[in-house]
């Protein structure tokens, strides 16, 4: 099975059970490889998806917790193949989630775009999500996602044109990213409103999923875009769990994501 299909299984599991997938983030690295990976070996069985960042200097998408985390984690040594490293020991340690590597586009260049989506796919890598790479520009780094079987992700927000909207649209055939708010990621204290009309007017144009990041903070954002949403992305705020643990942050992490978890369960039951 293709990186693509185990994405779209993930996808077509959660519908079965009438409810969005989850989809964390955590940055690889952060504080440093042992304590990332135990982080995401933590939250694994709670996820439908895992959303892996590959840490750059210039994180122009992310809000202070995840540029935090970013630097921290190049301070500790991470790098571009030092991230496919530790995707090759999460597989090999068991964890069978999809992946998604969220990244920019200069680690990749310096890696050797053909070579880096190799060495992903070859490391167990399900897809790739890169912000700083506007659709006008992705056909080669998605012609090679393709030939290697890996999901290539597009984004869109409630800001974006009607050109803009109908590129990728017509483009994307894995899912969309949302990006829920006009900004950069981080907790926020309330879902934006109308996004739900616009995640239903993309994903009737589009006729894949619609997964919705940035800003989600709590389980009750959760459930509440998981109620219109196909995925739910939360990143900045698994951040805050790890650095205001008092003790343990590994399991206050996976304490979180579990309610996440729940969350979306539940308000399915309802």
């Amino acid at each position: 099975m293709t990186g693509k299909e185990r994405i779209a299984t993930a996808f077509e599991h959660a519908l079965r059970r009438q409810s969005a997938a989850l989809m964390p983030y955590f940055t690889l690295g952060y504080p440093d490889t042992v304590q990332s990976l135990a982080v995401i070996e933590a939250i694994a069985p709670y996820c439908d998806m895992l959303e892996l960042g590959v840490p750059f200097s210039d994180p122009i998408a992310d809000g202070p917790t995840i540029q935090r985390s970013t630097q921290r984690a190049l301070e500790a040594g991470t790098t571009a193949a030092g991230c496919l490293a530790m995707v090759r020991q999460l597989r090999t340690n068991g964890i069978t989630t999809p992946i998604m590597l969220m990244g920019y586009m200069n680690p990749i260049l310096a890696f050797g775009m053909a070579e880096f989506v190799r060495a992903a796919a070859t490391a167990g890598v399900d897809g790739l999500i890169v912000p700083d790479l506007p659709p006008e520009e992705s056909a080669e780094l998605k012609a090679h996602a393709a030939a290697t079987g890996l999901a290539y992700i597009y984004f869109l927000a409630p800001t974006s044109n009607a050109h803009r909207i109908a590129l990728v649209t017509e483009q994307a055939d894995d899912f969309i990213y949302m990006v829920s708010v006009a900004g950069v990621t981080g907790a926020r204290s309330r879902v934006t409103a109308g996004l739900d009309r616009f995640v239903t007017e993309v994903r009737t144009l589009a006729q894949i999923p619609v997964a919705v990041g940035f800003g989600i903070s709590s389980a009750e954002q959760a459930a509440t875009v998981g109620a219109f949403a196909d995925g739910v992305i939360v990143g900045s705020a698994l951040i805050n769990a790890y650095d205001s643990a008092e003790s343990d942050p590994v399991a206050a992490v996976g304490r979180f994501v579990q309610t996440l978890h729940h969350a979306l369960r539940k308000a399915n039951a309802d």
